[in-house]
Formats: C-alpha cells, sequence, structure tokens
C-alpha cells in the first residue's frame, strides 16, 4: 500500500481577527500521493494559501491532523517543523525570495549551509544544480543582476539542493512574462517526470490544465478533486 506524501485528516484552521474568528480551513480531508503534480484553485480567500502554509509547515492547525510521509507533523515543536522544512520540502515562491547580498550559487546553497554541510560539498552540488538550471554562465551574478526567469531558476534549484520529498509552489510563473513563464513551467514538468510530488497554487487556468489533478477550494472547503478531469474520492 502506498503511503501518501500529504495526508490531511479532518484539517481545520481559524484565524482571531479582532472579535471575529475567521475559519480558513473547515475539516478539509485531502490525500496526496508520491509522483503526483497537484494543483490548488480558488477565489482569493478561499483557503489555498492557508494549505500550502499548512503543508510547508509554516503554520499550526487548529483541529484535525496533517501526516507528511506517513508522519504526523502535530507534535513537532517549532524547531523541528524548521527541521522538517529544511530538508523535506522544497519551496518555490511567486517573489523568488533570494538573499541580494548572495550570488547564484550561495543562494542555492543556503539550505545546505544551515545543516553544517561543508562548504566545499555544498557549492560543488549547488553548481551542478546551476548548470541544470541553464545558469552555469551566471554563477556569480547577484540577484538584480539576473532576469526575473533567471532568479526563478535559482529558486528552483534552491528548492531542489536536500533532495525534498514535496515541492510546494505559490504562484511561481506570477511575475513572469508569458514565455518565461513557460519555460519554468516545463521545469516543474520534468521535475514531475522525474518522481517529484509537487502542490502549486495558481489562479491560471492554463497552468492547472499541465497537472495531473487540480483541487478547488471555496470558503476553506474542497468542492473539487478532479485527478485527470474525474473526480477521484
Amino acid at each position: 500500500m502506498t503511503i501518501p506524501i500529504v495526508e490531511l485528516r479532518k484539517a481545520a484552521k481559524e484565524y482571531v481577527n479582532g472579535s471575529l474568528r475567521v475559519k480558513a480551513l473547515r475539516g478539509v480531508d485531502l490525500k496526496i500521493d508520491p509522483g503526483e503534480y497537484a494543483v490548488i484553485m480558488g477565489a482569493s480567500g478561499s483557503g489555498k494559501s492557508t494549505l500550502l502554509n499548512l503543508l510547508g509547515c509554516l503554520d499550526h492547525l487548529s483541529g484535525g491532523d496533517y501526516l507528511l510521509d506517513g508522519e504526523s507533523v502535530l507534535n513537532h515543536s517549532d524547531d523541528g517543523l524548521s527541521e522538517i522544512r529544511s530538508k523535506r520540502i522544497g519551496f518555490i515562491f511567486q517573489s523568488y525570495n533570494l538573499i541580494p547580498q548572495l550570488n547564484v550559487i550561495e543562494n542555492i546553497a543556503v539550505p545546505l549551509f544551515y545543516q553544517g554541510v561543508s562548504e566545499s560539498a555544498a557549492r560543488l552540488k549547488a553548481e551542478t544544480l546551476a548548470e541544470r538550471m541553464g545558469l552555469s554562465e551566471r554563477l556569480k551574478h547577484k540577484p538584480m543582476e539576473l532576469s526575473g526567469g533567471q532568479q526563478q531558476r535559482v529558486a528552483i534549484a534552491r528548492s531542489l539542493i536536500c533532495d525534498p520529498i514535496l515541492m510546494l509552489a505559490d504562484e511561481p510563473t506570477g511575475n513572469l512574462d508569458t514565455q518565461t513563464g513557460y519555460e519554468i513551467l516545463e521545469l516543474i514538468d520534468e521535475l514531475n517526470a522525474e518522481g517529484k510530488t509537487i502542490v502549486m497554487v495558481t489562479h491560471d487556468d492554463e497552468i492547472a490544465h499541465r497537472a495531473q489533478r487540480v483541487v478547488w477550494f471555496r470558503d476553506g472547503e474542497i468542492i473539487s478533486n478532479e485527478w485527470n478531469g474525474m473526480p477521484k474520492s
């Protein structure tokens, strides 16, 4: 029996805003198996960004459970969650989130530095990933010296440096022109074809068509869960 990479069980999240309680997630059940490419869609305020934060161990559930590769994350300390994020989850953000003072190699290698990997080993792995992303001529360039597409390639390489079991992408082409966005999506397609499990939040219907599965949210609940165009429980 395959163990899901992601399993939410009655997952709930509430925020307190003054005297108001906002129910961002309302008892969500969701499984994502190894190697799936799932897209999360829905209007602003539907719960999709909250979901991504929870999957990335950036926030805590108010109720229910979250199992990552079969292990509940509920009882982990903040340090434990930080370790999970650094070793098991790769993040790709719309705004790239690169460190301006660091060059391409240094930005890619940052997660390994925090894990105590030697500088030589970290740089070697970072160089390999940079070359794969088509950045071999930009290794010593800093983010401000790169195009948006090149910055996103650096961010993708950084997300891969620890060989994560789950990759989370939040509108990864939102700041890119159409052609550059297409090239980034091609890279993500290739990673999925190699077996990476990917969960992406997007507003773009065209991007959704590239995924194997589309999960629609409304008011903190899943209203549609489609696999290759057909509902799947």
